[in-house]
């Protein structure tokens, strides 16, 4: 059985991954140390007997080091997400997000890892100026949580290059969602909002994405793990169907059997030279390298999560892209 370990494994991605890692692998779940002890959504899956739990802060050299000392392969997800986050505290986002796979690198290369697996972000690209995205499409962050992916990522292909050992892949996750997602990003919102009634506030609507449930996500980064002969490789996780926040709504509307009404609110939307128009993968590459496609189509996927989130679940909240 391999060890592996996993950063960020308390979060809405990191513990559907690990939960599907227990099927077959030892796993190391790393996640942030908080004084109430929680290690956050991977509670669920605390009492199996492959996992073992590490707290600590990334930063901490000393402290991830045990989390890594044994293990073949490292997915390293860790990371402030926050895009409105980012834009009141942009030192601590990229200063956070650069010197954590700094450290993943490092200490993966002195513990002789056989593979890191950084897991990126679609939000690279920023508004896609052609459609679909390929990996080979141009960076353009619109975000400095954008930025310092973008950064994050060429470290890890230079270090590749350069040092050497582990081998390195970049995964790049387009729009994740489903059950334990935070309940401010845009699909949750619908959702709750539609559940407790027939308005939808939201930011801009226009704008487009390429919706993954987050299963499949997960199985791509466990495959992104295993697969041979991957090094350096930059590799999307996307379904290459092109979805508006107005057409979400419209589903949501459909599968709820309600007439929603939608009210766009100015200060949800975010500025002009920041908002990602359009966001669409080309999927093929994930096919072709990892034998990967999605499963979930995003109908059956918001059913999902419709039953998730459960009748009278409707509080406003915040809306982030």
């Amino acid at each position: 059985m391999k060890k592996v370990c996993v950063t960020g494994a308390g979060g809405f991605i990191g513990s559907h991954l690990a939960g599907l890692l227990l099927s077959g692998h030892e796993v190391s779940a790393f996640v942030r140390y908080v004084s109430t002890g929680s290690i956050g959504l991977l509670a669920e899956h605390e009492a199996a007997s492959n996992l073992t739990v590490h707290r600590g802060d990334l930063r901490d050299v000393d402290a991830f080091r045990q989390a890594v000392a044994g293990c073949d392969t490292l997915l390293h997800l860790a990371a402030h997400i926050s895009i409105p986050y980012s834009k009141i505290h942009p030192r601590e986002v990229f200063d956070a997000n650069t010197q954590m796979t700094m450290n993943a690198l490092s200490v993966a290369h002195q513990e002789g890892l056989s593979r890191v697996v950084l897991i990126s972000t679609s939000e690279v690209y920023g508004s896609a100026q052609t459609i679909p995205i390929t990996e080979e499409h141009p960076l353009h962050p619109q975000s400095v949580y954008a930025a310092s992916k973008v950064a994050s990522d060429q470290l890890g292909l230079a270090w590749s290059r350069q040092i050497g050992g582990p081998e390195i892949v970049i995964l790049r996750p387009f729009n994740t969602y489903g059950p334990g997602q935070s309940l401010r990003a845009v699909i949750p919102t619908i959702i709750q909002q539609a559940l407790a009634g027939d308005e939808i506030h939201l930011g801009a609507t226009s704008t487009t994405r390429d919706f993954v449930y987050v299963e499949d996500t997960a199985r791509a980064i466990l495959l992104a793990g295993e697969a041979p002969d991957l090094d350096g490789e930059v590799i999307h996780v996307g379904t290459g169907v092109e979805t508006s926040v107005s057409e979400v709504v419209e589903l949501v509307g459909e599968i709820l059997s309600k007439k929603l009404s939608v009210i766009s609110e100015q200060e949800r939307t975010r500025g002009e030279k920041e908002e990602v128009e359009r966001l669409v993968a080309d999927p093929r590459r994930a096919k072709e390298l990892l034998g990967w496609e999605a499963k979930v189509n995003l109908r059956e996927g918001l059913e999902r999560l419709v039953r998730e989130l459960g009748e009278g679940a409707g509080e406003k909240v915040g809306y982030q892209v």
